[in-house]
């Protein structure tokens, strides 16, 4: 069969090859064989939520990937380049030496092949007062994406946390040209999400506030306070918070506390979290001590949810964490990146390993490691 009769499969054959596949390396594969081939794979891109760790190898804008459920590194690398990232929905967030941002489709970018157009989308500079990092890759803090900037370009909107004092902005693709920045008294944001129809940003006091980008966007009536801090924290550690979005509008808050070795700016280590749930009916946050037949991953990129029993590689009620950017140091000195691992919630205790690839993996890399998801090729 020749490279267009293969093209010319039915849908319906193509789907059903789709539903065998269990290896995002196999999916990978699928979607380069042709033009078609890779739209049947746009289509089925929400089945294929599987997290993969993007670590970078050491070598010149090379990244490996491991997969997760089948706890191996997959035979093929990313030629990417060798900053630090932020991520959301498959994309990669970073931004360059003239603070312009750049979303990087990091499966486009297969190395020995070809790149794919529209691999890279440069958006605006962010022009902003105050003291930025000289590592300018760093002057993001976290960022998030509304929808595809490929796929569904007109509904994208890009909405970043950034540097000196984590506060946000954000921008409509192909509708802005500038950046709206969001009221500068409202600092220290800490994670930012994409639900339902609205952004939620929270703070590091554990406020909630809801962002709605409108076509005429009024700060004042589209930014909401929706819960605020209604419990103590630990003040013996350092706490960062994450959001995740667990089914349809139900949002969740995850509080890491770390603890910094005095003196040692390169050593920090995890020592507990905490679970809270929105409860939307009446603006605050409810505790809760279990996420079901749920795993979730947190890092730099946006935290990324998945049901267990999905895939045999997936531990329930389990937190796999990442060393990500805490804004104490920008080098991880001669340890490297090393406050990662599984935390059970049930049983309260942590595997600092993950597994022996994984932990392999980031201990030869001396840039924070990422989560991803398959993105359209």
């Amino acid at each position: 069969m020749n490279s267009s009769e293969w093209a010319k499969l039915p849908k319906h054959l193509l789907d059903s090859v789709l539903e065998r596949l269990t290896s995002p390396l196999d999916y990978v594969r699928f979607s380069a064989v042709c033009m078609s081939w890779n739209s049947v794979a746009d289509d089925n891109l929400s089945k294929r939520t599987a997290p993969m760790l993007l670590s970078y190898t050491g070598e010149e804008e090379t990244w490996n990937l491991w997969d997760v459920a089948d706890d191996k590194v997959l035979d093929l690398q990313l030629e990417l380049p060798n900053k630090r990232f932020c991520g959301s929905r498959g994309w990669l967030i970073t931004m360059d030496e003239n603070f312009i941002v750049t979303l990087i489709n990091p499966f486009s970018r297969v190395n020995g092949r070809r790149p794919k157009e529209n691999s890279i989308i440069n958006l605006p500079a962010l022009s902003t007062r105050g003291k930025r990092f000289k590592q300018c890759d760093f002057n993001v803090f976290k960022a998030t994406i509304s929808a595809d900037p490929i796929s569904n370009a007109k509904d994208c909107i890009v909405m970043i946390i950034y540097e000196p004092s984590c506060q946000l902005a954000f921008i409509r693709l192909n509708k802005d040209t500038t950046w709206t920045l969001i009221d500068s008294r409202r600092r220290m944001i800490e994670d930012v999400l994409y639900v339902g129809d609205k952004f939620y940003a929270v703070d590091y006091r554990s406020q909630l506030f809801s962002i709605d980008i409108t076509t005429q966007f009024d700060e004042e009536e589209d930014v909401i306070l929706v819960a605020e801090e209604a419990f103590e924290q630990d003040k013996r550690y350092s706490v960062k918070n994450y959001l995740v979005e667990l089914s349809e509008n139900e949002l969740l808050m995850v509080k890491r506390y770390m603890f910094f070795a005095p003196g040692q700016h390169d050593f920090r280590m995890t020592l507990n979290f905490e679970l809270f749930k929105l409860d939307h009916d009446n603006c605050e946050w409810t505790k809760i001590n279990t996420l079901g037949d749920v795993a979730l991953f947190i890092g730099d990129s946006s935290t990324i949810s998945v049901l267990a029993s999905s895939s045999l590689g997936y531990l329930p009620n389990c937190i796999y964490f990442l060393h990500d950017w805490d804004r104490q140091r920008i080098d991880f000195g001669s340890r490297g990146p090393r406050d990662f691992g599984v935390y059970n919630i049930e049983s309260k205790k942590f595997s600092r390993d993950v597994t022996t690839h994984a932990a392999a993996l980031m201990k030869m890399s001396n840039r924070t490691p990422i989560w991803t998801q398959w993105t359209v090729l």
